[in-house]
């Protein structure tokens, strides 16, 4: 396996974790059949974020380096405020 093939590899590992969180989402709300997004959510987008943003940083795209580094914010701050102030019943 080449360096190539293995940071081709990690891009895929990220887009794939980012687009897991689709399908957290969707299951968990057909479960409650209601819209929610589950703290499993902003997990998936936090590891495909950092994956994605450490395959951005390889391949020196700035463009996509700002985008993944900017959502990091986001999906930090919300897992935040799930641990500082966790839904009734979670555990």
């Amino acid at each position: 396996m080449t360096t190539d093939q293995l940071w081709l590899g990690i891009g895929f590992l990220g887009q794939a974790f980012f687009s897991a969180r689709f399908l957290v989402q969707w299951v968990a709300s057909e479960r409650q059949r209601k819209s929610v997004v589950p703290g499993y959510f902003w997990y998936f987008s936090l590891g495909g974020g950092v994956t994605l943003l450490a395959y951005a940083i390889h391949r020196w795209d700035p463009v996509f380096m700002v985008g993944q580094a900017a959502g990091l914010f986001v999906y930090a701050r919300n897992l935040y405020f799930i641990r500082r102030n966790p839904a009734p019943g979670a555990s």
